[in-house]
């Protein structure tokens, strides 16, 4: 163009080449419009993908494990208080926020006889010590009866150390992360012999349920013998079963006897 041309005869041409429809320079070299938009294309495909590359590039954080932290507390507990204190740090079990009291152990730590309970009632609940309701004072009769007492002879926990809500059966989930605590404070507490009390016992430390077909007849758990017994909340409902509690004392009796 003219660069002589003043701004009005320079705007009068620009105006008249659009109206020739001229809409752009001509460059010093041709443009690929094919190429142009095939290149748009690809970026905008790129920015699409770019939050998903990003996302899938993150690391996922993995949900604990509360078998495996369970695991590592207890294995690291070298006595009962840091056992205890291991397990009231545990923060999985949800049946934790709903109790009142960790109800941990009662007894004599070291005796030659451990009793294995299911879970904490109210009564233990709000004490904090197992077996202390209308079943604990039966259990005291009939260790009694037996020459055993939990004053002197005999060291007493559950599987669960919280009480489930209205009193209900504990899950498999349940028992699942609390067994490794249950068997570093049997092998804490070292007894002679295991007794285990009820269904929830008996599937935890046997893998077993229908403690009226297991009891009175001894097994292996935890490395010792183990004899599983009735609970005595059942024989508290079911009074006729006493004879078989009964005999299932003389057997522990017996054994005690025998190991001298």
């Amino acid at each position: 163009m003219d660069q002589g041309l003043d701004w009005h005869a320079a705007r009068a041409a620009l105006e008249w080449q659009l109206e020739m429809g001229v809409d752009e320079a001509i460059l010093d070299a041709p443009v690929d419009r094919f190429a142009a938009e095939a290149a748009l294309k690809e970026a905008h495909v790129a920015r699409a993908a770019a939050p998903v590359a990003r996302a899938a590039a993150a690391p996922v954080k993995a949900e604990a494990d509360p078998v495996a932290e369970a695991q590592a507390l207890a294995e690291a507990a070298a006595d009962l208080e840091a056992l205890r204190a291991a397990l009231a740090g545990f923060e999985h079990c949800a049946l934790k926020r709903g109790a009142r009291s960790l109800v941990f152990a009662d007894g004599v730590p070291g005796a030659r006889v451990m009793l294995v309970g299911e879970a904490p009632g109210r009564e233990e609940d709000m004490q904090g010590k197992p077996f202390v309701g209308r079943a604990g004072q039966l259990l005291d009769r009939m260790l009694g009866a037996v020459g055993l007492s939990r004053t002197e002879s005999v060291y007493i926990t559950n599987v669960l150390p919280w009480r489930p809500p209205q009193n209900r059966e504990p899950t498999p989930e349940e028992i699942a992360m609390l067994l490794p605590f249950l068997r570093r404070h049997i092998a804490l507490a070292d007894p002679d012999l295991l007794v285990i009390m009820g269904n929830t016992s008996a599937q935890a430390l046997l893998g077993k349920r229908g403690i009226t077909r297991l009891r009175g007849t001894w097994a292996e758990a935890a490395g010792r013998p183990a004899l599983p017994m009735l609970h005595p909340a059942y024989l508290l409902r079911t009074p006729a079963a006493k004879r078989e509690a009964w005999a299932d004392l003389l057997s522990l009796q017996a054994r005690l006897r025998a190991l001298g």
